[in-house]
């Protein structure tokens, strides 16, 4: 389906121009680390002057804890089991129409810097699915042949024969162990930052609108990250999550479980080792940070500001052992709430909301800040009553969903499982588990009848399973039933037309 160009909106009225957007992405930042999201220790002066500038959403929530079909979910605006990209390298279903191609069908320039992460991770199928221009760099070795970061660090670093997780062989005791020997100037982050403003300089001096997304792929793990971001909190002590026993892991639903053990969780229990990845994910985002304040004042100096919309998320969140678990996978607000700050100057009134949203709802909310036509297939909601004063009234969310489907929980990693019909792999049934979670619960469903439920409002740290007490039995009924009637109804767009054809 091809958008197209609407008669201007209420929104757009007075402002004639189609406006250019710009899509900063992190890649595993949780929802609580940014200083203007309440963390006191972290420092990101450039995120919180983006935020100042922004309506910021402290309770945005991803369709899905991991990275591709989280990703996919923002640029399809609708839920994984309907664009059917589960599972992290998987090839997008041809059928489905990106937010990159409806805006270049819409007159944009379209382009990406960073990490893309779809499959196969070449240029060819980044311009496929809609992109003008295209520099990669998905982080991950078997992709390092598609990406311009690897050939440009090659030809620009003194130091190129140095692989860009390498750590350095000089530290020191006492300093980050995690310092890699790539420096700040030729690191991946940098890279990223800099082709962005390289891109943006170029784009102010065409005369059509654009569309850029500018995806970064710290502080996502390995930890490894360039003086002076890696040596920023050395002396600091950040709080750490509690300690974890083999008998907190046996309380677990048997999916989650498998989760926790697919690593040995035991050797997060070593607290100075756990305080100098908490250093180093905080030092990523520091080095973002940097970046972003980069982007702005380049936004600034070429006269883009004005008529950009910019956005900055994240595709998903990361536990740092909350719970035993390093990374994601899993439904804990910490790996599926995320940032999220849209601005827009002199449009969008800067400001905080705890509405609960959606990754899905972004494209429709820039589609119609754009004054473009909502895709039919989309299945979020737009968000612009809550960024444009007087737009007209916004009904509030009741809850959010999200899903996961993925062999790593299982396999962790490892490829010598075969699935069987009916049993799964490994005599575990394969968790495509889903979450539902409303202002004070939080109720998530595995295969085989395992779930957990939170009361969010007494217990935010989800510490304290719920599911199975007999006083608590309306609630996962109800629950249940939200979840049942989102998974019915969210397809209604692919399978009902929008008139009968017959006369």
């Amino acid at each position: 389906m091809v958008a197209s160009v609407c008669e201007p909106s209420a929104l757009q009225k007075g402002h004639l121009l189609k406006p250019n957007i710009l899509f900063i992405m992190t890649d595993q930042q949780r929802g609580d680390c940014v200083a203007a999201n309440g963390n006191k220790i972290l420092q990101t002066p450039q995120m919180d002057r983006l935020a100042r500038q922004s309506v910021n959403f402290h309770h945005a929530y991803v369709q899905a804890p991991v990275c591709v079909p989280s990703r996919v979910s923002f640029f399809t605006g609708r839920y994984p089991h309907s664009h059917r990209n589960r599972v992290n390298y998987t090839p997008l279903d041809p059928r489905e129409t990106l937010m990159q191609a409806r805006l270049r069908d819409a007159g944009y320039r379209t382009g990406v810097v960073g990490k893309l992460h779809y499959y196969p991770a070449t240029p060819e199928e980044a311009r496929r699915t809609g992109f003008d221009f295209v520099e990669l760099h998905d982080a991950v070795p078997f992709c390092d042949q598609w990406s311009d970061y690897v050939k440009w660090q090659k030809v620009q670093d003194p130091n190129r024969k140095s692989y860009y997780r390498a750590l350095a062989k000089d530290i020191q005791p006492g300093c980050n162990p995690f310092r890699t020997e790539i420096r700040d100037e030729f690191h991946e982050t940098t890279w990223t930052g800099l082709r962005t403003r390289h891109h943006l300089e170029k784009l102010a001096q065409a005369k059509q609108p654009f569309f850029l997304f500018s995806s970064f792929f710290k502080p996502h793990a390995d930890f490894e990250l360039p003086a002076p971001f890696a040596d920023m909190y050395n002396h600091v002590e950040i709080p750490l999550p509690p300690t974890i026993t083999a008998a907190d892991i046996q309380k677990l639903p048997a999916p989650l479980r498998r989760l926790v053990e697919r690593e040995d969780y035991l050797q997060y229990n070593d607290r100075e080792w756990l305080q100098w990845i908490y250093r180093s994910y905080y030092g990523a985002i520091s080095q973002i940070d940097r970046e972003v304040g980069l982007i702005l004042d380049t936004l600034q100096k070429t006269g883009l500001a004005d008529n950009t919309i910019v956005v900055f998320t994240s595709d998903h969140g990361d536990q740092l052992c909350e719970h035993g678990i390093m990374g994601k996978n899993c439904f804990y607000d910490s790996s599926v709430r995320v940032p999220l700050m849209i601005s827009y100057p002199g449009r969008v009134r800067p400001g905080t909301t705890d509405e609960l949203v959606e990754s899905i709802d972004l494209l429709p909310t820039l589609f119609e800040l754009a004054g473009l036509e909502e895709p039919r297939e989309s299945q979020g909601t737009s968000l612009a009553p809550l960024l444009v004063p007087g737009s007209r009234p916004y009904a509030s969310r009741e809850a959010v969903f999200c899903e996961n489907i993925i062999p790593e929980v299982i396999t962790g990693g490892k490829y010598d499982w075969e699935f069987k019909k009916g049993s799964g792999i490994k005599d575990t049934r394969h968790p495509d588990a889903k979450m539902v979670r409303t202002r004070r619960w939080k109720f998530n469903y595995y295969p085989d009848g395992y779930a957990e439920l939170y009361d969010l409002a007494n217990d935010p740290a989800e510490n304290i399973n719920l599911h199975g007490r007999p006083q608590y039995r309306e609630v996962e009924e109800e629950m249940k039933g939200r979840l049942l009637h989102w998974l019915i109804t969210a397809d209604e767009p692919d399978q009902i037309a929008p008139r009968w054809l017959l006369h």
